[in-house]
């Protein structure tokens, strides 16, 4: 029989694409998304793109009574959990907002599993837990010197916190424990291949590549590169970015090793490509895809960012089978598919 599995934040970026994978391959998805940085649209280009149907609910996963009644509606077998704030700005300005939103929605989900002796989770982390500059390539066991810069990449590192602290205590002990995989990835962009599912930010884009596209669609005048000035191969900034597919498929990946996997235990594993590339060589692509110039400025630097910043993917090939398969043309290509197809994202 199917398993069923919650996905919150499902109707986001990331969250929209698991959710295919997870039809694809056969199991039943429930997901819950409050549609505050994300849109309905998504869940209807889900089903037209699987033809199958999910169970929906609009609510928010901090809300206690709301998550008991859905998790009461279904028998849910394993959650995957993507549901919270993630603009690093906005955080920076409303971190209470952030705080209680991002901590409380991971609380009150692990004290409503625990009640409905669900045991297997699934967490969207990021790469914006790895606090130690003098590392590049950032593998697990990287050293953890300083805190994050910002609010946002302080919830990240306090919900694996919570979760850790959760898997190794004794709440769950009468339903063999809590088992979670936290999955810490670096820059995903693309999207899906049909065109018609991919990244829609509210508001001016804090990503490059939503950036680039709106620039390209003709949304925003210009990009600005923030810094060429750093001491990397053409002065700016080298990221690990990876396809939102093959992102997706690396929480399939998660989930699977979950289910094979028995007691409690708390599991990071990072995904990612391990090949930095640069700003410009992401913006020399895009202008393949696009076929014609992107118009750019070079401004000051940025509060934060790091000249180089990559991970060391070999857990997750060897823990969970799992490695990256697009390239950053194939990343570049389908963004812009996506966009040229919705200018105004899931509004059009």
């Amino acid at each position: 029989m199917a398993k069923t599995i919650l996905v919150t934040g499902g109707a986001g970026y990331i969250g929209s694409h698991t959710v295919v994978e997870l039809l694809e391959a056969k199991y039943n998805v429930v997901v819950i998304d409050n549609l505050y940085n994300s849109s309905i649209g998504a869940i209807q280009a889900i089903k037209n793109i699987t033809g199958k149907d999910l169970i929906f609910y609009k609510g928010d996963c901090a809300d206690s009574d709301f998550v008991k009644s859905v998790f009461a509606k279904n028998s849910i077998d394993a959650v995957i959990h993507f549901a919270g704030y993630k603009a690093v700005g906005e955080s920076v300005e409303k971190p209470l907002f952030y705080y209680g939103n991002n901590l409380g929605s991971t609380v009150t989900l692990l004290e409503v599993m625990k009640e409905f002796s669900c045991t297997k989770f699934v967490f969207s982390s990021s790469a914006t837990v790895y606090l130690d500059p003098k590392d590049v390539k950032y593998n697990e066991t990287t050293t953890q010197t300083n805190r994050p810069f910002s609010p946002y990449g302080s919830t990240k590192l306090v919900q694996e916190y919570i979760l850790e602290d959760v898997a190794k205590g004794s709440e769950f002990e009468k339903v063999d424990g809590l088992q979670v995989v936290s999955l810490r990835y670096f820059n995903p962009i693309g999207a899906h291949f049909s065109g018609d599912l991919g990244e829609d930010p509210n508001g001016i884009p804090n990503n490059l590549a939503p950036y680039i596209t709106q620039v390209a669609v003709g949304k925003l005048k210009e990009l600005q590169i923030f810094g060429d000035d750093y001491k990397t191969p053409d002065g700016t900034c080298l990221r690990d970015y990876i396809h939102v597919v093959d992102l997706a498929k690396g929480h399939l990946s998660g989930l699977e090793y979950i289910f094979a996997k028995k007691g409690k235990f708390f599991d990071p594993i990072n995904l990612g490509t391990g090949a930095p590339v640069s700003v410009f060589q992401v913006v020399e692509s895009f202008v393949k895809a696009v076929g014609r110039p992107i118009p750019y400025k070079v401004v000051g630097r940025r509060s934060g960012d790091l000249p180089e910043f990559y991970a060391d993917p070999e857990k997750a090939k060897k823990v969970l089978g799992w490695q990256t398969k697009l390239d950053l043309d194939k990343m570049t290509a389908d963004s812009w598919h996506w966009q040229k197809r919705h200018p105004n994202g899931f509004e059009s």
